[in-house]
């Protein structure tokens, strides 16, 4: 789907995005390169420091992927409601991470020992889905919550469920995600 030399267009797409975002200018649209008007989900993160400071996606395919980059990468350095808006004076210090996501699969079992049995540390992404409760966590969580036990109890309560909630009809998907990670500060050549 995305050329090997895709990660670093998918960036500067990102990074023009969040200046709109942060300087309110509208930049020039991606190049029209066919494999950007695929339809995918992907998510952006921001981190500073070290320290998350923005992550918005899509778990569902929906639009093409220059178009939902963009969009994620606007609304991380805008809307994400656990931060304020990005600034202008911060934009040096913060790093851009896109993540696209592969096809979503349900995890096998059908208890949840059978799902954390069957869950891979650090390459798996969940989708915990019940009634109208749903939630995610990218597998870049696991290096926060490594445990997976505790990693999906967190999921649940991310979903607004209790920790220890379990019905047959709680639905878990898995996904992979690449991922392609830079600086927000724009580079010389774009």
């Amino acid at each position: 789907m995305v050329p090997t030399d895709g990660g670093p267009v998918l960036l500067a797409i990102a990074r023009r995005a969040i200046h709109e975002a942060v300087f309110g200018r509208p930049e020039p649209p991606a190049p029209p390169d066919a494999w950007l008007r695929q339809i995918a989900a992907t998510f952006v993160s921001l981190h500073r420091s070290e320290e998350l400071r923005g992550c918005i996606g899509s778990i569902d395919s929906t639009r093409p992927i220059a178009e939902d980059v963009r969009y994620n990468a606007i609304a991380s350095a805008r809307d994400d409601p656990r931060f304020p808006a990005v600034e202008p004076a911060e934009l040096a210090s913060v790093e851009i991470e896109v993540s696209l996501l592969s096809e979503r699969e349900a995890v096998p079992g059908s208890t949840e020992r059978e799902i954390l049995d069957n869950l891979v540390p650090t390459r798996d992404g969940v989708l915990l889905t019940h009634r109208h409760h749903r939630a995610t966590f990218l597998p870049q969580v696991w290096k926060v919550l490594p445990d997976p036990q505790d990693f999906l109890t967190e999921l649940k309560e991310k979903a607004g469920l209790s920790p220890n909630f379990w019905h047959r009809n709680l639905k878990i998907e898995r996904y992979q995600v690449k991922t392609w990670q830079g600086p927000a500060t724009p580079a010389e050549q774009e």
